[in-house]
């Protein structure tokens, strides 16, 4: 078992600047982001021997950014995105919502519709219901998207009967017994990838099923919901790391490289938030752990991942290593026995490396997890 942290009474006292800086740092980044012509965002902002260039376009990440601008005042929306601020941008994806066959992306434009009080979510919130959520195999990410679109859609009839066998779908994926859930709901997965969990698989059903209790007082949500909450702070690193790959049998890590930026920062807070709201645990030591790595990460000597002179956070801490090597190795010998881990990983592939990349979706969750009101009161 991977040692649980200690925070310390430092990173407490200074998360309210943390959180200033990081915000302010987001909104600055996606108007650097944002594509006018496409009136969508780009997929990432990348370091060449040219410079940080935007590369790509993304409407997920789009969708995922308007989360987060939807708790801004309009006019943070307007210097990002010109005079005809985040409803044009969602108009822009509601248009062919009905052509998408991709359920994450669907359920994240019902969920921003819903966050910017549209006046006629329908086209989305019926593709998703023709999706079939509730038994067609998908990932856990994405039925966790779909959860939360539904509950904040519940004064809808037909999005409150889907929302609730969505719920029940997630929630009969879930491992009591490690208190995780698996990376996929529903088909086949290879034996040697069936029991591997990303941080992912975790965050978002916490997020989801929070979200859920909260319309439908569902004691197995918010039970569900603290008890994956927990094998996370019980799975967190030393440092405050969220790591990357977990056994869903047994609770453990399998690899913690790489560690993300966005983990740290905006996805764990804005589940551990949501989780709080309605009525669960308090996990503010965990919050401010994963606050002080990202500011100091030992794994760089010290140095952060938040990058001043670039205006920009990068994506991640990796090994140096060949594509994915490590959890590769380690899912497999995992699969062959829950205790069995390849040795001398750390030393043949030291996690050192920084991945020069930056993606507005990471801003928008920022901004989520971190509203001006909340960042006030931190």
């Amino acid at each position: 078992m991977v040692p649980t942290v200690t925070p310390s009474a430092t990173a407490a006292h200074h998360r309210p600047a943390c959180v200033a800086r990081l915000r302010s740092m987001a909104i600055d980044a996606l108007r650097r982001m944002y594509l006018p012509q496409e009136q969508m965002f780009c997929f990432c902002i990348r370091r060449t021997d040219a410079g940080d260039r935007p590369e790509g376009v993304s409407r997920r990440y789009t969708a995922i950014t308007l989360l987060g601008l939807a708790g801004e005042d309009e006019a943070v929306a307007r210097r990002i995105v010109g005079p005809g601020g985040t409803a044009m941008v969602l108009d822009r994806l509601l248009e062919d919502v009905d052509d998408l066959t991709n359920l994450g992306d669907v359920a994240l434009t019902l969920w921003a519709a819903a966050r910017l009080n549209h006046d006629n979510p329908a086209a989305a919130l019926e593709r998703l219901i023709e999706l079939d959520p509730a038994t067609q195999p998908y990932p856990t990410v994405e039925l966790a998207w779909a959860l939360t679109a539904l509950s904040l859609h519940a004064p809808h009839s037909e999005a409150a009967e889907q929302r609730d066998a969505v719920a029940r779908r997630l929630l009969s994926a879930f491992n009591d017994h490690s208190g995780l859930f698996p990376h996929y709901v529903g088909g086949r997965v290879g034996a040697l990838r069936a029991h591997v969990a990303c941080f992912a698989d975790l965050v978002y059903p916490i997020q989801a099923l929070s979200h859920y209790h909260q319309v439908t007082p569902c004691d197995e949500a918010l039970a569900a919901a603290r008890r994956c909450a927990a094998a996370i702070r019980d799975t967190q690193g030393p440092d405050g790391q969220y790591w990357w790959h977990h056994d869903v049998r047994t609770g453990n890590v399998i690899e913690g490289y790489p560690v993300y930026a966005v983990h740290q920062n905006s996805m764990a807070p804005m589940a551990l938030h949501a989780l709080r709201d309605a009525g669960g645990d308090e996990h503010a030591d965990m919050v401010e752990a994963g606050l002080a790595w990202l500011e100091r990460s030992p794994e760089l000597g010290g140095a952060s991942l938040i990058d001043e002179s670039a205006g920009l956070i990068w994506r991640k801490v990796a090994r140096r290593e060949p594509r994915k090597l490590a959890r590769r190795v380690q899912a497999v010998a995992s699969a062959i026995h829950p205790a069995l881990r390849v040795p001398g990983v750390d030393v043949l592939m030291p996690p050192h490396a920084i991945d020069y990349e930056s993606r507005p979706y990471h801003m928008g969750w920022i901004l989520l997890a971190w509203p001006p009101q909340r960042a006030e009161r931190t």
